[in-house]
């Protein structure tokens, strides 16, 4: 990414802070990042990239200055997004779904019904968002445990194997690529992608 760009590619309807975006919109923390039909975005914050499909809303929270609080990176707060974090703790909020990081990839999707979280690589603590009670742990190296939380508090194992689903390890080698990352799997460029668009 060139100094000064937050904005990788866009394509359709994207804004930032309610405001259309171009490849010149910086996007920082504290902002809401939203796309439309048939829309995508691809973009950095920091050390963290990530790729909005149509949509999708996203927000980021100011910094956290309380030692006590684990900050979080992001809030999915409807739609589909692939993400790269650098390593630390924090977490990922969706309407439904808490997600614990330490520096992962990791696919969202968020309905009111339910969230579809993929930790692609790295580690991941998986909880509903009403009862951190319920609650998961997952250690991936390649895509390995795909889950649905489910916001249906009347179903017993709100936590579910899912599907692997709507990403792939070329995007994902995209994103790391744009923070100066390369996933910890070889990725050849040779291989054909699973997907034919980003939205």
């Amino acid at each position: 990414m060139p100094t000064g760009r937050s904005i990788y590619e866009l394509d359709g309807d994207v804004r930032v802070n309610g405001l259309p975006a171009t490849l010149q919109t910086l996007i920082r923390l504290g902002d809401k990042v939203e796309t439309g039909e048939e829309s995508y975005v691809i973009f950095a914050v920091n050390k963290d990239a990530f790729i909005l499909r149509s949509s999708g809303m996203m927000t980021f929270p100011e910094p956290v200055t309380s030692p006590t609080i684990k900050p979080t990176a992001f809030s999915l707060d409807r739609g589909k997004a692939l993400s790269v974090l650098a390593s630390r703790n924090t977490r990922i909020a969706t309407p439904n779904a808490v997600v614990g990081i330490r520096g992962t990839g990791v696919y969202l999707e968020t309905t009111p019904e339910l969230s579809y979280v993929c930790t692609c690589y790295g580690v991941a603590d998986l909880a509903t968002f009403d009862d951190p009670g319920i609650n998961e742990t997952i250690e991936s190296e390649h895509h390995d445990a795909p889950r649905y939380i489910l916001a249906d508090t009347n179903v017993k194992n709100r936590i579910q194997p899912a599907p692997f689903i709507n990403h792939d390890d070329q995007e994902l080698l995209l994103i790391e690529t744009l923070v100066g990352r390369s996933p910890p799997y070889s990725v050849p460029k040779s291989v054909t992608r699973t997907r034919t668009q980003y939205r």
